[in-house]
């Protein structure tokens, strides 16, 4: 687990305001979810044979005995609370949420154990439109953030049905090189064998890619959905590549799947993914409806971000408020407070803690503010302040009191 210091959290502020903003532009609507659920929630949808259920869960128990978790994913918590709030009964929501998320695994580059995640779901919507809005979306985002170095990888996972026909020929294929599977994937043979297929052991990538493709079992319906999703996406002018192999690691999704990969990180790795969840209400005990959603993991969005060039804009003080003499701090604080009321967005700091004129101008130039507001006593008497640039080397200039917040709102660009 990592802190997010100062210096950076402008790109994540930044980052996480443009994702938001576009999110809503879209008609999504935040819900704000609780850290931790009842563990049997993610053991019923996730699904018990997972990498995240049986190896990297926080579990423990309350003082009551009950068994939670704190949550490693958030669509099981999104269906869970529009069941247990009756978000569901007849009705079609548009969500999103964010925070922290934990899993106990080996930390690499761009994850930690508790993460941050930025996830979308949409529920009670069951054509391929609201698929090809979803990944659309995801495009506006890194077209907006400046992120070039993405590619997006789809599949089809068809429904439960066309699944179990697919499940039984990879249990005839990799029962035939049984020898040559992990203890992972042998384990899985019999309980989930599409699970296999979602392998990381570099040993395995040549039987995984001989194995079966899912595409050549998709049921009649789920093909119609498929090609009318690739359709969509042609029309819109995002590119993709269809990747049999993509199997996602939750045992929920049905129909399409899909991520947004990268390789700027290192190895290659997925910074948005998702797909359909048609049978994940019903599951959890509400009624049968349609659904699909996403989740970005953030750390991987802010690095690549910084990778592709991008930088977040400047948080620093507009205006840096130096006090010296007697009587000087109240009006200095009387002032602040006037310019915060009169420019929206203007960001004041000013000297606390006292320190001669000298002393307090080297904090003003280490605040990085464009300008240095300067109130001695002779400045109270005259209700005139000094005005001096600290980016240029234009002259300092006295400014009366009553024109101070007209004149900061023309130089800084804010009138």
């Amino acid at each position: 687990m990592n802190d997010i210091l100062p210096d950076v959290s402008g790109t994540w502020h930044y980052i996480e305001t443009v994702v938001r903003d576009i999110v809503q532009s879209y008609g999504y609507k935040e819900i704000r979810l609780p850290l931790l659920e009842q563990t049997e929630l993610f053991r019923r949808s996730i699904g018990e044979v997972t990498d995240i259920v049986e190896k990297e869960m926080y579990t423990f128990d309350d003082r009551n005995g009950e068994s939670i978790t704190l949550r490693p994913e958030a669509t099981a918590s999104v269906v869970r609370a529009g069941i247990t709030n009756g978000l569901l009964h007849n009705q079609r929501q548009k969500l999103w949420t964010s925070g922290p998320m934990f899993r106990y695994e080996k930390p690499q580059k761009g994850r930690y154990r508790q993460f941050y995640q930025f996830d979308v779901e949409a529920l009670g919507y069951e054509g391929p439109d609201v698929d090809a809005e979803l990944i659309i979306m995801c495009a506006r985002m890194w077209e907006a953030l400046g992120i070039s170095r993405l590619t997006l990888e789809i599949n089809s996972l068809g429904t439960a049905e066309s699944r179990a026909n697919y499940r039984e020929a990879l249990i005839e294929y990799f029962s035939g090189v049984k020898s040559q599977l992990d203890e992972d994937s042998i384990r899985r043979l019999d309980q989930n064998p599409l699970r296999i297929l979602d392998s990381k052991n570099p040993e395995m990538q040549d039987i995984v890619l001989a194995a079966p493709v899912m595409l050549d079992y998709l049921d009649e319906d789920s093909e119609a959905h498929f090609q009318a999703l690739k359709g969509l996406l042609d029309a819109a002018g995002v590119s993709y590549t269809v990747n049999p192999r993509l199997v996602r690691g939750l045992d929920y999704y049905s129909r399409t799947v899909f991520e947004w990969v990268t390789d700027a990180l290192g190895s290659q790795g997925a910074v948005c993914s998702g797909g359909r969840y048609d049978a994940l209400v019903e599951k959890l005990g509400g009624r049968p409806t349609p659904a699909i959603g996403w989740a970005m993991g953030l750390e991987r969005l802010v690095a690549l971000f910084g990778v592709c060039g991008g930088e977040a804009p400047a948080n620093d003080a507009d205006v840096f408020i130096v006090a010296v003499g007697d009587g000087t701090l109240g009006a200095a604080f009387g002032i602040a407070e006037r310019l915060r009321d009169c420019i929206p967005g203007i960001r004041v700091d000013m000297n606390l803690g006292g320190g001669s004129f000298k002393s307090q101008l080297k904090r003003a130039d280490k605040s990085n503010a464009g300008y240095a507001l300067i109130l001695g006593e002779q400045e109270i008497a005259n209700k005139r302040a000094g005005l001096k640039p600290l980016r240029s080397t234009e002259d300092q200039t006295d400014v009366a009191f009553d024109e101070l917040p007209a004149k900061l709102a023309e130089l800084l660009g804010k009138a």
